[in-house]
């Protein structure tokens, strides 16, 4: 009689480590935004701010250094315009995308609330699977947002839902407390309900790179025009209508000097002078 020997297959693991920083001159609802998304991934490694923007091929090098296989890079620019790289290291691919309509945990209009540490489940949008991007920026969020079980700081229940939504070619994230009774009735029976919990953004993907933060470009947003090109275009509009707002008055105080007759020899100030 044969005994297959053969050993049973081993289970994978899900060993995913973030490492998340920042750049040089955050503001602070960029850092309250960075703080929140630490609280809800208890995976997340937070190191400090890089001194440098032009030298981001240090981040994988970084990354390793911290036992981590992704990353969450926060670049600030100007003072008032957020980019975000979502990447994974060493080998990539890597995702630049612009941030819009921050909203913290702390704003009031957040009633829900979660444990801290505990993990969360990820909603797509079916748009992500209608699309080569949408397919893998949804594999990369999912090894990014996704809390492996067996993470050190991760507590074992799941009270929150972390939702992706595709609408106008932009990714709109929203996190939600998962409420089994309702709090008007507690002794009747469970009515599961979603409350928003926050942090919420808008990301409007700008590039899709086949390295770590870097490399050969995989997907580019033709639609995608850069805050500070929106501002010289309201400038020059300004500018525009200054200058034709100032042409205008000159040519209404050039008729009115040739209106003005010339003052002849019996005029009032004249004879009565």
């Amino acid at each position: 009689m044969d005994i297959d020997e053969t050993p049973p297959p081993k289970k994978l693991r899900n060993k995913q480590r973030v490492l998340m920083l920042s750049s040089r001159g955050i503001t602070h609802r960029m850092r309250h935004l960075m703080n929140d998304l630490e609280t809800l991934l208890p995976h997340v490694k937070k190191d400090a701010k890089l001194d440098s923007k032009n030298h981001l091929n240090l981040l994988p090098e970084l990354a390793d250094l911290n036992n981590c296989n992704n990353a969450l890079y926060f670049e600030a620019r100007r003072h008032e315009d957020l980019y975000l790289w979502a990447a994974k290291t060493p080998n990539g691919p890597s995702i630049k995308m612009h941030v819009q309509n921050v909203h913290t945990m702390d704003e009031l209009k957040m009633t829900g609330n979660c444990l801290k540490g505990s993990r969360g489940i990820l909603s797509f949008d079916k748009a992500f699977d209608e699309s080569e991007w949408g397919r893998l920026t949804k594999e990369v969020f999912t090894h990014i947002f996704g809390v492996p079980p067996q993470a050190r700081k991760a507590k074992p229940f799941i009270d929150h839902i972390l939702t992706f939504s595709i609408l106008d070619n932009k990714i709109w994230f929203r996190n939600f407390q998962i409420v089994e009774k309702d709090p008007l009735q507690p002794n009747g029976p469970p009515q599961t309900t979603l409350v928003e919990i926050g942090p919420r953004f808008v990301l409007t993907p700008i590039r899709i790179f086949e390295g770590a933060f870097g490399g050969a470009t995989v997907f580019s947003n033709p639609e995608f025009v850069s805050p500070a090109a929106v501002r010289a275009a309201l400038n020059k509009e300004r500018g525009i209508r200054y200058k034709n707002r100032k042409f205008a008055e000159e040519e209404r105080s050039g008729r009115q000097d040739l209106r003005k007759r010339e003052e002849d020899e019996l005029a009032v100030s004249k004879v009565f002078a």
